[in-house]
């Protein structure tokens, strides 16, 4: 195993999944890429002025963001880790990045109306249409 990818955004769930998966890529000699897709902001037709964010500033949260999860578990310092942001949806960029992966690993958040059986959408697209295996982190309690 060469390359694990994981997705991460704000929640446990994430967090719980990069943990995952930084254990795995120790484990295996592998290499992490840490991805967290951002929004692309959409402007509508309103009769107003609008300050959209530049670019520079979605790439600078979307870097936070991934220094929060790393920070969460610890860090990965004895990991060789790439980290990507991209602009666009969660499973689609997830995908993307994903090919030639040996393994993809998402967290369920799943907060439909069954919650412990129910995956997230986002979760749900990705095990769908992932072009490699996909490694599913729940919670314990689930």
């Amino acid at each position: 195993m060469k390359r694990i990818v994981v997705g991460v955004d704000s929640s446990d769930d994430s967090v719980r999944a990069l943990r995952w998966a930084i254990d795995e890529a120790r484990l295996r000699g592998a290499e992490l890429e840490i991805v967290h897709a951002f929004p692309t902001p959409e402007l509508v037709a309103i009769p107003a002025v609008v300050t959209l964010p530049s670019d520079d500033e979605l790439r600078k949260g979307a870097e936070e963001v991934i220094d929060g999860a790393l920070s969460r578990v610890g860090g990965a310092d004895d990991v060789p880790v790439t980290r990507t942001m991209r602009a666009g949806s969660s499973a689609s960029v997830l995908c993307d990045v994903a090919v030639g992966a040996d393994l993809l690993v998402v967290g369920a958040r799943g907060l439909g109306g069954f919650r412990g059986l129910l995956l997230g959408s986002v979760t749900h697209q990705v095990v769908a249409h992932s072009p490699c295996p996909v490694v599913v982190s729940v919670p314990e309690d689930r």
